[in-house]
C-alpha cells in the first residue's frame, strides 16, 4: 500500500483501500470483458447483475425484510428532504419532525412546502449538542410519519435509542448506515447518501416498506415517485452506475470484515479512544453531551480559535487531514466512518497528547 494520508473528512469520506484498487481496475476493464464499468449499458446483463448483487449484499448486511424495496436513486440525501413529504404527506396532512441539527432543519423547511409540520422536539437552543430520549417528546397519532436524523455529522450527536414506531419512522441515516446493527422492520423509510459509509457521492439508497409506495398523491411527478423506481428496479432512467458498483464492493468488504456487528465493535473502539483523550483532559472540550455522542463524528474544541487553527494545520502536516470543524461548531471534527483505520485514530490521539503538552 502506498503512503496515504489519514482522511478524517466528513464526506466524501475514506473508502477501503482494496475497494479503491478494485474500482480503479474496473473502470478500465470490468471482469476481463474488455469494457469498463462506467462504459457498459445499464440495461446490459452485466450491469443488471452488478445492481442485483449490490442490493443482495445490502439486504444481507442490514437484514432487510422481503416486504421492503431497496432503491438506488440520484439527487443525494438532500433530494429526499423533499421526496419524502412529496410521497407521504400532502395537503391537509401532518408529519412530525425531530429537529437535531442542520440536516433536519433543511428537511423541515422542505416538508412545509407539502403539508403541516409539527416539531415535537428541538435542541437548536443548545446548539444541537444532544438528541432526545423517547420520553422527551410526544407524537400525534394522526401524523403520517415521524422524521429524524440518526447521526448528526456537524454536531457529533447520534441516536443510540431509536424512537418508538407509533407511526411510520422515516430516518436519514446518511452518516451511520451500516455502522451498527438495526432492525429495519421498525422503519417505514430509511435513506442514506453513499459518500460517508457506503461508496462515492452520486447514489442515494432508499429502503422503503412496500405499503408506503401507494400513498403518493396524484400530482407528484413521475420521477419523484418512489413507486416509479420500485416498479422498474431502480432502472426507470439511467442510474448512477459506477457509484452503485462501488456500493456493492464496499458491502462485499463489509461482509469480509464479519458484517455490521463486527464493524460496530471496531467503531466503538475507535470512538472510545478519542473520547477518552478528550475526557482525560482539561484542554479539549467535547461539543456533544456524553449520552448523545456520535461514534462516527467526534467534535471538540480547544481553548481558543487560534489554537484550533494551529491544531488543524499541524495535524495536516503529519498526514492527519480533514479535521477542521464545521463553522456551526468550530473546533475539530474527526469523522471515523467504517473504513477509517484504527491506526489513524491511534495517531490522532498521540498527536492530541503531544499538542496539549506543547500548548496546554
Amino acid at each position: 500500500m502506498p503512503e496515504r494520508i489519514f482522511n478524517f473528512s466528513p464526506g466524501p469520506a475514506t473508502l477501503p483501500y482494496e475497494v479503491l484498487q478494485q474500482a480503479a481496475a474496473d473502470v478500465v476493464n470490468y471482469a476481463d470483458r474488455g469494457i469498463g464499468v462506467i462504459e457498459m449499458s445499464h440495461r446490459s446483463k452485466e450491469f443488471i447483475a452488478i445492481t442485483e448483487q449490490a442490493e443482495a449484499r445490502l439486504r444481507r448486511l442490514l437484514g432487510v425484510p422481503e416486504d421492503y424495496h431497496v432503491l438506488f436513486l440520484q439527487g443525494g440525501a438532500s433530494t429526499q428532504f423533499a421526496m419524502v413529504p412529496m410521497n407521504l404527506l400532502g395537503a391537509g396532512k401532518k408529519a412530525t419532525y425531530l429537529n437535531t441539527g442542520t440536516w433536519s432543519n433543511k428537511a423541515i423547511k422542505e416538508a412545509k412546502l407539502f403539508g403541516e409540520v409539527e416539531i415535537a422536539y428541538s435542541s437548536q437552543e443548545e446548539n444541537f449538542d444532544h438528541v432526545p430520549g423517547n420520553t422527551d417528546y410526544t407524537v400525534d397519532p394522526a401524523s403520517e410519519y415521524l422524521y429524524f436524523v440518526s447521526n448528526n455529522t456537524i454536531f457529533g450527536t447520534q441516536f443510540h435509542e431509536f424512537p418508538e414506531p407509533t407511526v411510520p419512522l422515516v430516518c436519514d441515516m446518511s452518516s451511520d448506515i451500516l455502522s451498527r446493527p438495526i432492525d429495519v422492520s421498525r422503519f417505514g423509510v430509511i435513506f442514506a447518501g453513499a459518500q460517508k459509509n457506503m461508496g462515492p457521492a452520486g447514489v442515494t439508497v432508499v429502503i422503503i416498506r412496500n405499503d408506503l409506495l401507494d400513498r403518493t398523491p396524484d400530482n407528484v411527478p413521475t420521477m419523484f415517485r418512489y413507486k416509479t423506481h420500485a416498479d422498474k428496479g431502480s432502472m426507470f432512467n439511467t442510474p448512477p452506475c459506477f457509484a452503485i458498483h462501488v456500493v456493492g464492493l464496499v458491502c462485499k468488504w463489509l461482509e469480509e470484515q464479519g458484517g455490521v456487528a463486527a464493524i460496530a465493535e471496531q467503531n466503538e473502539k475507535k470512538a472510545a479512544l478519542i473520547y477518552e483523550a478528550i475526557d482525560s483532559s482539561d484542554f479539549y472540550r467535547g461539543h456533544a453531551r456524553p449520552e448523545s455522542r456520535s461514534r462516527m463524528n467526534v467534535t471538540f474544541n480547544l481553548p481558543t480559535p487560534e489554537l484550533e487553527a494551529e491544531f488543524v494545520a499541524a495535524a495536516a502536516a503529519e498526514g492527519l487531514d480533514g479535521l477542521k470543524g464545521h463553522r456551526s461548531v468550530g473546533g475539530i471534527r474527526a469523522s471515523i466512518y467504517n473504513a477509517f483505520p484504527l491506526e489513524g485514530v491511534e495517531k490522532l490521539v498521540e498527536f492530541m497528547r503531544r499538542f496539549q503538552q506543547a500548548h496546554g
